[in-house]
């Protein structure tokens, strides 16, 4: 099997052919876990039989069966990772493949130091170059808490948005109207509420008091209300109405000179 494969004739003989190994196979299991991990996600199924995650000194992933030769020609990741998918949450099931992932990785990269007689000086020096990168792990939680975090930040956004477009709403329509609708049950202390802030209205065209169930309309210029029916108003006008002017006040401006 070549370079992209699971082991096969593929052997980095040098610490720094080892280590591109490394790498490489490293990007290959950070891809599955963070840019690809909907696809990755979607090849764990449960009902499969025990799937482990490969990475390849190419920088591709894949889900795969385990090795059938016993011993593998190199070590096995770990067996079974789509088992537990549906039992935990996604990013702590992301999480655990990670630690395992790592810990894969530093075997196959010690089964190439062994099998090619790495000394000492060898060794300590893979290690100081895999130890300089994060692990697995670290970049999965921290790309696990940005998406969380974007995710977080975008509800909260659409959240302001909404409620800054009903204040806005509101705010708008104090200004052209008022429309209060009979309230349920549930809503009968929101009513009384209405009722007594606009008990002492009256009707600047027939002089008749507030009622909760009829539309109300304000001028912009006198500030006086007015019922909906006595100035011809309706509340699906009104929405288009940017500044209302009684009949009094734009009889007024017309017979300015």
């Amino acid at each position: 099997m070549d370079g992209g494969g699971r082991g096969g004739v593929y052997n980095p003989r040098t610490v720094e052919e080892v280590y591109r190994d490394y790498q490489g196979r490293r990007n290959g299991l950070i891809k599955a876990l963070t840019t690809d991990v909907e696809r990755f996600f979607r090849q764990c199924d449960p009902e499969k039989e025990n799937l482990c995650l490969y990475g390849f000194p190419s920088e591709q992933w894949e889900v795969n069966l385990p090795a059938e030769e016993v011993p593998p020609e190199l070590p096995e990741p770990a067996l079974g990772i789509n088992f537990a998918r549906d039992g935990m949450p996604e990013n702590d099931w992301l999480s655990l493949v990670a630690v395992h992932s790592d810990a894969w990785l530093l075997s196959v990269a010690y089964y190439f130091g062994a099998r090619f007689g790495f000394d000492k000086s060898d060794r300590k020096r893979l290690f100081n170059m895999i130890n300089d990168l994060p692990t697995v792990f670290e970049v999965v939680v921290g790309y696990c808490k940005k998406q969380t975090i974007e995710k977080s930040s975008i509800s909260n956004h659409s959240s302001t948005k909404s409620k800054s477009n009903t204040k806005g709403r509101g705010s708008e329509s104090q200004m052209k109207y008022a429309k209060i609708q009979a309230k349920d049950d549930e809503e009968d202390e929101l009513e009384y509420e209405d009722e007594d802030e606009h008990g002492d209205t009256l009707c600047g065209a027939c002089g008749e008091n507030y009622a909760s169930d009829e539309f109300w309309i304000c001028c912009d210029i006198c500030e006086r209300w007015f019922h909906g029916k006595c100035v011809k108003i309706t509340p699906a006008r009104a929405e288009h109405i940017k500044q209302y002017k009684c009949p009094s006040c734009s009889s007024n401006k017309r017979a300015r000179p």
